[in-house]
C-alpha cells in the first residue's frame, strides 16, 4: 500500500484570496433581493462634504428647528423619567445636543439628545452607583469617544454585526415595554425581568383607571395622528399626545401622578472629587465602556440612516464621533444624561426641510428658552402619558416586519437577533450585547468553515482524496469521518492543494491520521510562498 500527502498549508495561514478586479466605491448600496435588517444598518461610505461653507439661517432651517423642538421636548422628559433621573436632566442633555454637538462638524442634519436606546443602561447605572456618579460615567464616556474619533477609528463601528445591533434595540424595546406598562397604571414596576413578567396578570386590576386610560389614549394618538398627514406636518404626534393628556388631566382634575419639576439650575449636578475617584472601580469602567460603545454605535448607525434621507453632504464618521464625545463630555460635567444622535428627531429635521446645521442648533436654543421661561409647564404632564410615549417608542424598536423575511432567508442572523434581545431582557444590556457578539462571531466562524472531501478511484493506482475549503476545528468531525470511511486495503493519496486555510487542530489530526495509515519511511518538505507540500510513503 502507498500513502502520500500534498499541499498541506502551514497551520494558521490566512486564506489565499483569488484575484478580484477593483471597482470604484460609490455612495449607494448595491441592490439586493430578499430580507434586509433595516435601512439604518446599510452603511454608505462617508463622502467628504464641502469645506468652509458658511452656515446661513434660512426660513426652512427656522421652521425645521421649531418642529424638532416640539418633537424633542416630550422625548427628553420621557427618557429622563424612564431613566430614573429628574426630568430637567433630559432637557439639559437636549440643550447640549443642540448647542454643542449641533455646532460641531460631522453630520449636518443629524440631531442629538437623550435617547431611549440608553434608558436601560442609565437606569441600571443610577441604581448601582447613584445619581451623583452619573456625570462621571458620561464625562469619561465622552472623552473616550473623542479619543476614538481622533484616532480615526469611527468607521470600525460599521463592522459590528447588524443583527446584534438590531437585537440590542429590540431588547431595549422589550425592557422599556415591560417596565413602562406598570408606570402606565401609576404603579411601581417590580424588580427583575421575571418579576415584571409574572406581575402582568394582576396589572389591570391594580392599575389606576384614570392613569391607564391616559396612557392608552396617548398610545392611540401616537398611532393615529401621523395618518392625518396635513396636521402631522404642523404638529408632531408626541407633542399632540402629551399636550392632550396634560389638558385632559387639568380639566378633569384626574388623580394621577405628574412630573416633579425642578429648576434647570437645581437639576444640574456637576460631579465632585469623590465621584471622579470611582473611575478606579472595575464596574464603573465597564459601564463607561458600555456607554461609549452603545452611544457611538447608535449615533453612527443613525448617521447612516439620515444620509439616505437627503442629498446633502455625507457624514464624516470620525468628526461626528468627536462631536458626540464633546457633547457627552459637557453633559457629564453638568451631571446630565448621555446623548446620542436620535433618528426620530433627525428624520423630523430632514422632512421639515432643514438645509444646514443651523436648524439643530436652534432647536437647542428653543429648549433652553423653554426650560428657563416655562419650567412649570412640565409639571402639568401626567407620568402615564410619558409612559405611553415610551411604550410606543419601545414597540418601534422591535423589528416585527423584518423578522419573517429574515427568518426565511437569513435564519442564522434571525437567531443572533433573537438571542441578543432575550439575553438583554434576562440579564442586562451590557451582558446581553456581549452574548450577542459571541453568537455572531461563532456563526461567522461556522459559515466560513466549509470543507469538502472528494474521492477519485484511480484503479490500481489507488484512491486520490482531495480536501477543499477551510479546515478548522469546527469542521474537524466531518473531515475525520470522511477519512476514516476510506478502505484500509487501498493505497491513498491525500491531496490538500485545495485547502485555503487549515488551523492547528486540523493539521494535527491530518498528521495523526496519516501516521495511522502506515509507518512513514520518508518525508520531504518543500516551501512555496508560505505553503508546505509534504509527501509520505509507507512500506
Amino acid at each position: 500500500m502507498g500513502f502520500s500527502v500534498t499541499g498541506l498549508p502551514r497551520p494558521g495561514t490566512p486564506p489565499h484570496a483569488s484575484p478580484v478586479r477593483a471597482r470604484p466605491l460609490t455612495g449607494r448600496a448595491p441592490r439586493t433581493g430578499g430580507a434586509s435588517l433595516s435601512p439604518s444598518f446599510l452603511f454608505p461610505p462617508p463622502l467628504p462634504g464641502p469645506r468652509n461653507r458658511r452656515v446661513r439661517l434660512s426660513r426652512a432651517d427656522l421652521t425645521a428647528s421649531l418642529v424638532v423642538f416640539l418633537v424633542a421636548l416630550p422625548l427628553c422628559v420621557g427618557v429622563a423619567v424612564a431613566s430614573g433621573v429628574p426630568a430637567g436632566l433630559g432637557v439639559v442633555t437636549g440643550i447640549v445636543g443642540g448647542l454643542v454637538a449641533g455646532a460641531l462638524p460631522g453630520s449636518s442634519l443629524q440631531v442629538s439628545g437623550p435617547a431611549a436606546g440608553l434608558t436601560v443602561l442609565v437606569y441600571e447605572a443610577v441604581h448601582a452607583y447613584g445619581l451623583r456618579t452619573l456625570g462621571v460615567l458620561v464625562l469619561a464616556a465622552g472623552l473616550l469617544q473623542i479619543g476614538v474619533g481622533a484616532l480615526r477609528l469611527g468607521r470600525w463601528f460599521r463592522a459590528v454585526s447588524a443583527a446584534v445591533v438590531q437585537g440590542m434595540l429590540a431588547g431595549i424595546g422589550l425592557v422599556l415595554i415591560t417596565g413602562q406598562l406598570y408606570v402606565l397604571g401609576d404603579l411601581a414596576a417590580p424588580a427583575g425581568a421575571g418579576g415584571k413578567i409574572a406581575g402582568f396578570g394582576g396589572l389591570a386590576g391594580a392599575a389606576e383607571p384614570a392613569a391607564l386610560a391616559l396612557g392608552a389614549g396617548t398610545v392611540l394618538v401616537l398611532v393615529l395622528w401621523p395618518r392625518w398627514h396635513r396636521a402631522a406636518r404642523i404638529l408632531p404626534a408626541p407633542l399632540v399626545a402629551v399636550a392632550l393628556a396634560a389638558a385632559v388631566t387639568a380639566l378633569l382634575r384626574l388623580p394621577v401622578h405628574r412630573i416633579e419639576v425642578r429648576g434647570l439650575l437645581d437639576a444640574v449636578r456637576p460631579p465632585g472629587g469623590g465621584e471622579l475617584a470611582r473611575l478606579t472601580e472595575v464596574g464603573v469602567l465597564g459601564t463607561v465602556l458600555a456607554f461609549a460603545l452603545i452611544a457611538s454605535a447608535e449615533s453612527l448607525f443613525s448617521a447612516a440612516a439620515v444620509d439616505r434621507l437627503h442629498q446633502g453632504p455625507r457624514t464624516h464618521y470620525d468628526k461626528e464621533l468627536i462631536a458626540q464625545g464633546a457633547g457627552n463630555a459637557v453633559c457629564g460635567m453638568l451631571g446630565a444624561l448621555p446623548m446620542t444622535a436620535v433618528i426620530v428627531r433627525s428624520a423630523a429635521n430632514v422632512r421639515a426641510g432643514a438645509r444646514t446645521k443651523a436648524s439643530r442648533v436652534l432647536h437647542g436654543v428653543w429648549l433652553l428658552l423653554f426650560a428657563a421661561a416655562l419650567p412649570a409647564a412640565l409639571g402639568l404632564i401626567p407620568v402615564a402619558a410619558l409612559a405611553g410615549l415610551l411604550v410606543h417608542a419601545g414597540c418601534k424598536l422591535i423589528p416585527v416586519r423584518e423578522l419573517g423575511p429574515l427568518w426565511r432567508e437569513h435564519r442564522g442572523e434571525a437567531v443572533v437577533l433573537g438571542v441578543t434581545a432575550v439575553s438583554i431582557v434576562a440579564t442586562d444590556l451590557f451582558q446581553g450585547v456581549l452574548v450577542g457578539l459571541a453568537i455572531a462571531v461563532g456563526k461567522t466562524a461556522w459559515d466560513i468553515s466549509h470543507v469538502h472531501v472528494e474521492t477519485e478511484d484511480r484503479g490500481a493506482a489507488g484512491l486520490t482524496v482531495r480536501v477543499i475549503g477551510h479546515a478548522t476545528f469546527l469542521r474537524l468531525p466531518k473531515l475525520l469521518d470522511a477519512l476514516e470511511a476510506l478502505p484500509a486495503d487501498r493505497p491513498v493519496r491525500l491531496d490538500l492543494e485545495g485547502l485555503r486555510h487549515v488551523d492547528l487542530a486540523c493539521a494535527t489530526a491530518l498528521e495523526s491520521w496519516s501516521a495511522r495509515r502506515g509507518r512513514p519511511a520518508q518525508e520531504t518538505v518543500q516551501s512555496d510562498e508560505g505553503r508546505i507540500a509534504t509527501s509520505r510513503s509507507t512500506t
